[in-house]
């Protein structure tokens, strides 16, 4: 099985007016092309920078990381953007919607950016596919923020599966991607997001505060003060599996 995501030695530290703050403390780990990993603790544990780190939108103060076969450790910022483009997704816990474009309008955007034919064609099937497609034509304000989150996740996917990219059908990176949501739509996203994920065989890594959630995930691992402190990655580099 092909390695979709690999981190080496990670430390990441920020300058602050007292010194420097680590946030990541010597984090290594290897995830499959196709599986899903829950990473919890916390606030503050150092999850979402973690997070940040592997989806290329920040760079490591030492390590380095591999996303679909690519070291983006030694890439630029136009560089990891244009990888970004072509094989990752985002959901956000605040959704990330511009408000002054429709749903159907939101989840093209990404496609239509990298010049994709038929994307508001590929864009309302994956809305019909969250329950949406009544509400092609309708802005954020007009949704519920469950609603508003399904078409988040229909942007994620539609950007990421059936590109023509070599890798591997994409991953999926989530942040806290129900803690806006009351438990009824919280739990309706839960299974759009593992549905979704098992049809278009992405990768997919989420932070939570769930149990619930982080229990449908393949691999699990635990945060504490920036390092791994349990879960399914024994050892300096071990590989993280279902």
């Amino acid at each position: 099985m092909s390695v979709m995501l690999r981190a080496e030695n990670l430390h990441h530290r920020v300058n602050t007016s007292e010194g420097p703050l680590t946030l990541l403390n010597d984090i290594s780990l290897q995830l499959p092309a196709g599986q899903s990993l829950a990473i919890t603790g916390a606030s503050g544990s150092g999850k979402s920078t973690l997070l940040g780190l592997l989806a290329g939108l920040d760079r490591p103060s030492e390590g380095k990381i591999w996303l679909a076969g690519e070291e983006i450790t030694a890439m630029d910022e136009e560089q990891r953007a244009a990888l970004r483009a072509r094989c990752v997704g985002f959901v956000f816990q605040t959704f990330q919607l511009l408000p002054g474009l429709t749903a159907q309008e939101n989840v093209m955007l990404p496609s239509e950016l990298r010049g994709e034919r038929n994307a508001g064609k590929r864009a309302q099937e994956f809305l019909e596919r969250v329950g949406l497609g009544h509400r092609l034509h309708h802005y954020p304000r007009q949704l519920s923020g469950g609603e508003q989150q399904r078409v988040a996740l229909a942007r994620a996917f539609c950007s990421i599966a059936n590109t023509g990219s070599t890798a591997s059908n994409g991953i999926l990176f989530a942040d806290e991607p129900t803690g806006s949501l009351d438990a009824h739509n919280g739990e309706k996203v839960i299974d759009l997001l593992f549905n979704l994920n098992g049809e278009t065989g992405t990768t997919l890594v989420l932070v939570t505060h769930e149990q619930r959630l982080a229990a449908r995930c393949g691999a699990h691992l635990r945060m504490t003060a920036g390092e791994i402190t349990a879960g399914d990655l024994p050892g300096s580099l071990a590989e993280v599996s279902a």
